[in-house]
């Protein structure tokens, strides 16, 4: 039998369920992107708050892209399963909190209508870095892209996430509804700031006024989200059904660590929170450069290098000496350039390396690997620009990049194929073959990659010797040896 409200009763014992009536829960958020990352983190925090009482807070999921989640969870009344594991050890628990997901291109209106509706105060995100259509080298809008040219074209049936709010902005305050809150717990840099500045920089073309009572009226508070949740597959389903008792469609996965600090600026006020663990804070800001440079980076880092020398899992990756070393010397060169104290974040990485060698996660270098375009800049190249202006040494954040670029060559290095997700570098039309171009001429074109690299660091002559150094040395000994040879940069 399927897990569905009615079936509930007939879980194994031992496994955790909503402790509250799910006929009484009443929504008060709308989750755009309602992916495994939100169903093992943010919806679980709310999960709590329902079992607490605060029962006019349970969610409204959507996707912007895919009908996979809803599909999977509409025959299970957005039931779901997390599964918690850590070296060998599993903990199931049955999440309530998600009373249903909309997929947005089948029917826009379904999800304008409830981001309309005055019960919604807070609207969040996880989208990933490209939903929010910003240029990483001004961090304004990109006005060239399709999905914003059309929902400026047809404001009533928008694409993007831009689009639905800024729309259902403007529908509140036509209406005299209260504005809600727009949350961000993507792991953009000053992600709230960032999607003030997109949304405002949107409406202004639409409409200025409306543009004024956004800057003036939604609040956009930043966030940082911390959670390792990989990808489940078939395996993972029909092992926690058979743990269930009952079939689970889409259980997510995840680590027993969990982070949420949140910037406390909301509009028509906010569930408990901070009963579940939540942070509050009035600027959010070392925490999420702390957790991109430290967390973010190294796991790019694990994956362009793990993946070239042919590991799977981030697991077997830091098990491998050569890159530990290198992740190690990744953080102390990182560590100079957050304004957190240097013993706190040392402290953080001794918890991270505890985390990468969670062999029970099985998290795929090719998953974090996915859309590396978008998450370069933020993650690598901002702590890498802050070491060159302070002098500070930054040779293993050069060798990331070096390993990123040699990864994106469609072979690791064993000549076996290495397959990229990453659409946007994929529109790349002049992409240099790696196997035939020389390696001053593969940097001269991914630097050109202005969306990357933007306009100072292909100007910057230090580092640019050194990432060719660095992807010479890769392309010629191999990366681990590379690594090896690079260690005193």
């Amino acid at each position: 039998m399927r897990l569905t409200n009615s079936t509930l009763a007939q879980l194994k014992a031992g496994i955790a369920k909503p402790r509250y009536d799910r006929a009484a829960i009443r929504p008060g958020i709308v989750h755009l992107g309602t992916g495994a990352f939100h169903r093992a983190h943010q919806a679980v925090a709310i999960d709590d708050c329902l079992a607490r009482g605060e029962m006019d807070w349970a969610i409204l999921g959507s996707s912007l892209r895919g009908r996979e989640t809803r599909d999977a969870l509409a025959p299970q009344d957005g039931l779901y399963t997390l599964a918690i594991r850590d070296s060998g050890r599993e903990e199931l628990r049955v999440i309530g909190s998600v009373l249903g997901v909309t997929v947005a291109p089948e029917n826009p209106a379904t999800l304008l209508d409830q981001l309309t509706d005055p019960a919604i105060r807070i609207v969040t995100l996880t989208i990933t870095e490209k939903g929010y259509a910003v240029d990483l080298g001004s961090g304004g809008l990109r006005q060239d892209h399709p999905d914003i040219v059309h929902d400026l074209a047809n404001p009533q049936l928008p694409r993007s996430a831009l689009g639905f709010l800024v729309e259902a902005i403007a529908r509140r305050r036509r209406d005299g509804s209260r504005p809600f809150t727009v949350l961000s717990c993507d792991n953009l840099p000053q992600n709230g700031r960032t999607l003030k500045r997109v949304l405002t920089e949107f409406a202004a073309l639409r409409d200025k006024d409306l543009a004024a009572y956004i800057a003036g009226e939604i609040p956009c508070p930043s966030s940082m989200v911390d959670r390792i949740v990989p990808a489940t597959t078939d395996v993972d389903r029909a092992a926690i059904s058979a743990s269930l008792g009952l079939e689970d469609a889409w259980p997510v996965l995840g680590e027993p660590f969990s982070q949420w600090v949140i910037e406390d600026r909301f509009a028509a006020g906010r569930p408990r929170l901070e009963e579940s663990g939540v942070e509050f804070t009035d600027d959010v800001e070392p925490f999420e450069h702390m957790k991109l440079r430290l967390l973010n980076g190294t796991h790019s880092t694990i994956a362009a290098v793990g993946r070239l020398a042919g590991h799977d899992f981030v697991a077997q990756a830091i098990a491998d000496p050569v890159i530990r070393d290198l992740i190690e010397r990744y953080w102390q060169c990182a560590i100079p350039t957050l304004a957190i104290p240097a013993d706190r974040a040392f402290a953080y990485t001794r918890q991270l390396l505890g985390r990468y060698e969670n062999t029970s996660l099985h998290h795929r270098t090719a998953q974090i690997a996915s859309d590396a375009s978008q998450k370069l800049p933020q993650r690598i190249l901002s702590p890498l620009r802050d070491c060159r202006a302070k002098g500070l040494p930054c040779g293993p954040l050069v060798f990331a990049v070096a390993a990123w670029i040699r990864s994106c060559g469609g072979s690791d290095d064993q000549g076996r194929p290495l397959p990229l997700n990453d659409p946007t570098f994929e529109a790349w039309t002049s992409q240099p073959d790696q196997r035939n171009v020389p390696p001053q001429a593969v940097i001269e074109a991914f630097l050109g990659l202005s969306a990357v690299f933007g306009e100072d660091l292909p100007r910057d002559a230090g580092f640019v010797d050194d990432l060719q150094a660095a992807y010479r040395a890769i392309a010629t000994q191999g990366v681990l040896n590379a690594a090896q040879s690079w260690r005193q940069k």
